[in-house]
């Protein structure tokens, strides 16, 4: 936990002065949908194994922020030239998950009140 607070201090010191809303959109559901109905955007489930296998939004690859090789999974499985939308559950994981990507040059959107949102807002989520 250290570490993730750590890399959070970090990637909200990129910029001086700026704060998290400069370094990541955070959105609502509507205007999510919208963002990841780009075929360029890669759609980032930041929640559990467990979590995600309950029900997640098609198309989504899961990497846990909680694992501590967040950052290293994320940087291996993610292309940097390409837009990333990430959720969790109810958009607290997510926005540190976009604050570290973006710290690391990835434009990144965060779904506002997360999956929780979603699903109240009756929009589709799919299990495996």
């Amino acid at each position: 936990m250290k570490k993730m607070i750590t890399a959070l201090l970090a990637a909200m010191g990129v910029s001086l002065g700026a704060t998290a809303q400069e370094l990541f959109e955070n959105v609502d559901v509507n205007r999510f949908e919208q963002v990841i109905s780009s075929d360029s955007v890669q759609l980032v489930d930041v929640r559990t194994p467990a979590e995600y296998a309950e029900g997640h939004l098609a198309g989504a690859v899961n990497i846990n922020v909680k694992d501590s090789a967040f950052l290293t999974n994320a940087l291996a499985r993610l292309d940097r030239k390409r837009p990333c939308a990430v959720y969790c559950r109810s958009g607290k994981r997510s926005a540190i998950a976009a604050l570290l990507l973006a710290g690391k040059g990835y434009s990144v959107t965060n779904l506002r009140g997360g999956i929780i949102a979603w699903t109240e807002a009756r929009k589709k989520v799919v299990n495996e």
